[in-house]
């Protein structure tokens, strides 16, 4: 799935580049890359108002190419997944400075959609669930019902091109509406590592 990075100085440029009858929902993303209409993407976005890079997933309305004699740049409107809005809505809140910004994350977060399962250590009882963000760092679960602060969780997923499932230790730190945050413990050198190569597979599928 194609990234573009897109990168703001200012609140007003960011501003300036929303699609405003849209409702927010939509953003012109500079890239020479050509895109079709229909295509999902993950936009990247970086504005100063936010504490982290902001990754989001959304689909290519249109695609235009560069008009060097009439200053147009190349670009994609991309109309972002109504399932984030959420993260949409908290972009521009912090950003019109409507809501304090959360504390800085070490790693930016992949928006994915990807049903695992998952269940508690001191028991063999799955349940599923939906994986809707991932990073080196953590996840969001899309859960049935929120886990108990606090509580260790095993995430069991098939990695893209993987033949056996693998399993993820982490414990639930928060709840954002109907997803349930959780940070991974790492209890061996090697599991970072295993995190980083599926993040790639993820982003290269």
């Amino acid at each position: 799935m194609e990234i573009l990075k897109v990168r703001y100085r200012t609140t007003d440029e960011f501003r300036a580049e929303f699609a405003k009858d849209s409702g927010f929902a939509a953003l012109f993303c500079p890239t020479t890359t050509p895109l079709t209409v229909g295509e999902e993407v993950i936009v990247e976005l970086s504005v100063p108002a936010l504490p982290n890079k902001v990754m989001i997933r959304g689909k290519v309305q249109s695609w235009r190419p560069a008009l060097p004699r009439l200053r147009v740049r190349a670009g994609a409107l991309v109309e972002f997944a109504e399932d984030e809005r959420e993260k949409r809505e908290f972009v521009v809140a912090t950003v019109e400075g409507k809501r304090a910004p959360t504390l800085r994350r070490r790693h930016a977060r992949l928006p994915v959609e990807l049903q695992v399962r998952y269940r508690i250590p001191s028991s063999t009882e799955q349940s599923g669930a939906e994986l809707s963000e991932i990073s080196v760092g953590g996840a969001l679960l899309k859960t049935p019902s929120p886990l108990p602060l606090g509580c260790e969780v095993i995430v069991e997923l098939t990695p893209p091109g993987g033949a056996a499932p693998i399993e993820i230790t982490g414990r639930v730190t928060y709840h954002a509406g109907e997803h349930t945050g959780i940070k991974f413990v790492y209890r061996d050198g090697g599991g970072s590592r295993r995190i980083r190569e599926l993040i790639r597979r993820l982003r290269d599928r």
